[in-house]
């Protein structure tokens, strides 16, 4: 069954070119020499993008292989001004970044609902030859045609907005865990990658207070280069406020395979590891509390260790309070201000990006359409001399 998960997609997008201006002169009964009285085109319509928080994936655009404006049309005699292109808006889930499919080049960030960010600017239109009358040349016989249209081929990428994001290798609990502390209920069984895509959480807390927990495919040593499922959805933690990190308490080495991922998200991008972390070491049901005193000398001692069971509730509350200390301290909250831009606008890897596409079912060429099939173009109105009754 195809998933409604989408956070890849390919849309060839064209602006409206303007409208020509009008070359006309007016001649009628009783005024052979009206002058000119030629119109000016109208402008194209542009391509806008526009956050909508109705939306939590890109699943409605995922077949809008097409997205073109609507052209300005012509001017006309009697100063008549050509009609301006519609506008058109693509609303994303706020999150969504845009790159230029050629280059793999960042091209804008739509981060909040109601944002508007201009993609394409559509053609403005040509100039009447009333335009171009003056005292020595008061007949001008020439008009301007409308500017042309800009074209893209873009991909949208959706990054999940969440404050705390979940790290760890398969069935180390992660889904478990989103499951106990919200009304979220992801795929639970005893196998690795039983999540294949992410999944959103609110968490209560305390005095009507939340926040949102985001729980991505495991990760496993080699993700950053493509093995396993989390090259593709590392992405989702790269705007998460707090990053918690998941690794059983039956590990033999809880120390070593804190260090794995730690490494893997350096090799991702390394701007993660300024983000604050917490670790949780979990199924702890299986533990008693002398062996846990014993795991916990042995931990890395530069952030905070909680011990936790999602199946008997023990050490949740500590958790959650721990996280909502983490993800309002004032140098988390400096740390966001300093980093999220700079990591939102990184251009996209192209030795990677072509993979991600294949994964994605997206590097299929777009059908290219000429605008002649649209509308018919001409750059430049012939003379038009026109007599009324």
């Amino acid at each position: 069954m195809e998933s409604n998960f989408v956070d890849y997609v390919k849309i060839l997008c064209r602006s409206g070119k303007g409208g020509r201006g009008s070359m006309h002169l007016r001649h009628v009964k009783y005024n052979p020499n009206g002058g000119p009285d030629g119109g000016d085109g109208g402008r194209g319509g542009s391509i806008y993008l526009r956050g909508n928080h109705n939306f939590w994936t890109l699943l409605h655009l995922k077949y809008e292989r097409h997205i073109f404006a609507q052209h300005g049309g012509n001017g006309g005699r009697d100063k008549c001004h050509g009609t301006d292109g519609k506008d058109i808006y693509i609303d994303v889930p706020p999150g969504t970044v845009c790159y230029d499919a050629e280059t793999g080049k960042f091209v804008c960030d739509v981060a909040y609902d109601g944002q508007e960010v201009l993609l394409l600017k559509g053609g403005r239109g040509g100039l009447g030859n009333f335009q171009f009358r003056t005292a020595t040349n008061q007949a001008p016989r020439y008009a301007q045609p409308g500017e042309p249209m800009q074209e893209m081929t873009i991909i949208l990428e959706l990054k999940l907005l969440a404050d705390v994001g979940l790290v760890g290798f398969p069935n180390a609990g992660k889904s478990t865990l989103v499951s106990a502390l919200s009304n979220a209920r992801p795929k639970i069984a005893n196998y690795p990658f039983t999540t294949m895509e992410p999944s959103l959480g609110i968490v209560g807390y305390r005095d009507g207070k939340s926040f949102v927990m985001a729980d991505i495919p495991g990760i496993i040593e080699g993700a950053s280069e493509g093995r396993g499922l989390g090259l593709r959805f590392l992405r989702h933690i790269e705007r998460n406020s707090l990053l918690l990190f998941m690794v059983p308490g039956d590990t033999d080495d809880i120390r070593r395979e804190y260090e794995i991922l730690l490494n893997e998200l350096r090799q991702f991008n390394a701007e993660l590891l300024d983000k604050h972390r917490v670790l949780a070491v979990t199924k702890c049901d299986l533990l008693d509390e002398e062996l846990i005193e014993m795991l916990r000398e042995t931990l890395p001692d530069d952030l905070p260790v909680v011990f936790i069971s999602a199946v008997t509730g023990y050490g949740l509350d500590t958790l959650k309070d721990l996280l909502w200390a983490e993800m309002n301290a004032e140098s988390n909250k400096l740390a966001a201000i300093t980093t999220t831009e700079s990591i939102a606008h990184r251009d996209k890897d192209m030795s990677t990006f072509r993979a991600e596409l294949e994964d994605e079912g997206e590097d299929e060429d777009i059908e290219y359409v000429d605008a002649d099939d649209i509308e018919d173009v001409e750059d430049l109105e012939d003379f038009e001399y026109e007599e009324e009754d």
